[in-house]
């Protein structure tokens, strides 16, 4: 009989245990999902901003993830910069407005080229010869693996002039570096090395 009483204490014991460690792993697995909820709640409440629209009504605007973005950014200041750079009309004070703008966006390397544009009278020639010069990009392939990342542009020239139309393919070469946002670089990059690979003449048509 003392046996038999021993070996239900013993049972009861181990019941008392077996139940206890199922309460502890509750504990712990209510703990865990809620600090994981709790954190997922803080993710999310960081992803949000609120507007204040002229301090009358309230506008909650999901923000995106800028990472994202920079793919998409680093081709259109690509774009952007070959567009003002090589973009050209018969006016010494438009060319330089480009010229300026396009600077914001890029280092030495094209300061370098255009001083030596300058330098050869190519402007000089636009002006007096009347030329009107506008960029058509087609494409811009960015390598993201790698920093700084390297970009090439595929581009095409149209040339304006009072007696024909001149049509040339333009490839450049660079890199692009991450830089501070401004408003004169939205992006937030900065185009360096930058090198023209190709630029010859397509076709000529009379006007």
């Amino acid at each position: 009989m003392e046996f038999k009483s021993l070996k239900n204490i013993e049972t009861s014991f181990r019941q008392i245990r077996f139940f206890g460690l199922v309460f502890i792993l509750l504990c712990a697995g209510i703990t865990g999902y809620s600090v994981f909820s709790a954190y997922s709640f803080a993710e999310q409440q960081r992803q949000k901003i609120y507007v204040l629209d002229k301090g009358k009504s309230l506008i909650l605007a999901l923000s995106q993830d800028l990472a994202q973005n920079r793919p998409v950014e680093a081709r259109e200041h690509i774009r952007r910069f070959h567009e003002l750079f090589f973009t050209l009309s018969p006016d010494k004070n438009a060319i330089e407005s480009n010229i300026n703008r396009a600077m914001f966006l890029a280092d030495k390397s094209v300061y370098t080229y255009y001083k030596d544009l300058l330098e050869k009278g190519y402007y000089n020639r636009i002006i007096s010869g009347n030329i009107n010069q506008t960029l058509h990009v087609d494409s811009v392939v960015v390598d993201f693996m790698n920093y700084p990342y390297t970009a090439s542009t595929y581009a095409r020239q149209v040339i304006i002039r009072e007696s024909n139309i001149t049509e040339r393919n333009l490839v450049t070469k660079c890199s692009l570096i991450n830089s501070v946002r401004s408003d004169n670089n939205p992006h937030g990059f900065t185009v360096e090395n930058f090198e023209v690979v190709q630029n010859n003449d397509i076709q000529t048509v009379t006007r």
